[in-house]
């Protein structure tokens, strides 16, 4: 974790700033290594993404344009043989979390300490399952390596399960157990395109049955678990707000926010493509950002974007939720607590996931 006084000065004035895109999620490659059955970004790993030098030009546009933070993804981000150069200028400017599927990260532990966050993606306690989701033999075994080897270093590192109809009934045995050795917990909830991939920011792949929630009451019921375990413990990333406003769409239908996209938040493609959501057309390149942000063009697409009820992509809500000044406070107070939390288990706590067990059992997985 870098933190300056530039960085902790532009972060705080920031937050307070109205109609600033608070988050942005820049998806910096296409490139993968793994074949997650979920996802479709592997059978299309095209070539034509920005350079190291556009990408910091890109990453000064976002300075001026009072982002507070920024995620990069992919495909896999530490694919990219310039990724130590992306990520230290990324986190001398903003909060920055990096993606993993847990592949890689634990070969890049002195790049990895510039990061604010290394989210790794783990979606099951047993490695079976967990390798058939990726697609890959041994996938369950390098990602619990990248987990401990960035733990033991004292990277702050946090577990990222992507929620479906294969994992969901052991959700709640994920977050204790990581949260129980001082690793915080983000989720994610299945996603896919939902428009024509040939005109979306970020094509990912069509719906597939087996990851699809089939029980919305399942999902409710995670969610009240989730909120009873929040209150009596620290580590579990997702704010109350949100998890009470997907208890509520997941019992009713209800939806309790509007998209923020393009007002709240954004994503920027490999290309450095800019959208409301990866979902849907990109309307200009990060670039031409600065001209347009208050055109009349943005303020008809964040009012259609505001009206749009297609997706559950959780970052989405996330921010949608957390936006003005009063959520802005709310959700900074809830970081704070975290970051106070985690930095007592970086120096207390060695090995975190060797002190009770070194391997979760297999018993809490799919077979249950």
């Amino acid at each position: 974790m870098r933190v300056t006084s530039q960085k902790a000065l532009s972060v705080l004035s920031n937050a307070f700033m109205f109609r600033k895109p608070h988050h942005v999620q820049w998806l910096i490659t296409r490139k993968c290594n793994y074949r997650c059955r979920g996802c479709s970004v592997w059978r299309d790993q095209q070539e034509d993404a920005l350079s190291a030098a556009d990408i910091k030009r890109g990453l000064d546009v976002l300075r001026q344009l009072g982002t507070i933070e920024i995620v990069l993804s992919g495909g896999n981000p530490l694919l990219r043989d310039d990724i130590d150069e992306i990520l230290d200028y990324a986190s001398r400017f903003f909060i920055t979390t990096i993606y993993d599927n847990g592949s890689t990260a634990y070969k890049k532990v002195d790049i990895l300490h510039k990061a604010d966050f290394v989210a790794i993606s783990l979606d099951s306690l047993n490695p079976e399952v967990h390798d058939y989701i990726k697609g890959v033999k041994g996938a369950w075994k390098q990602a619990m390596k990248s987990i401990e080897t960035l733990s033991e270093n004292g990277v702050n590192v946090a577990v990222s399960p992507t929620i479906s109809q294969l994992n969901i009934h052991e959700i709640q045995k994920i977050t204790e157990y990581f949260t129980e050795r001082g690793i915080p917990v983000w989720y994610c909830l299945y996603s896919y395109d939902i428009t024509d991939t040939e005109k979306s920011a970020f094509s990912i792949g069509r719906k597939k049955d087996e990851f699809e929630i089939q029980n919305k009451t399942d999902m409710a019921k995670l969610c009240d678990k989730l909120i009873q375990m929040r209150k009596q413990r620290k580590g579990i990333l997702v704010t109350m707000r949100v998890l009470k406003a997907l208890r509520e769409y997941f019992s009713n239908g209800k939806r309790s926010w509007r998209c923020a996209a393009l007002r709240n938040f954004f994503v920027i493609n490999h290309k450095g493509e800019v959208s409301g959501c990866h979902l849907f057309n990109p309307v200009c390149s990060i670039f031409e950002l600065p001209k347009k942000w208050n055109s009349s063009e943005l303020e008809m697409l964040r009012r259609k974007y505001a009206q749009c009820t297609k997706c559950t992509y959780l970052c989405y809500i996330f921010y949608s939720l957390h936006g003005n000044i009063t959520e802005n406070l709310e959700l900074t107070k809830d970081q704070i607590g975290n970051a106070k939390w985690l930095l007592l288990q970086n120096r207390f706590h060695g090995s975190k996931l060797g002190r009770k067990t070194s391997k979760p059992s297999a018993g809490n997985g799919a077979s249950e």
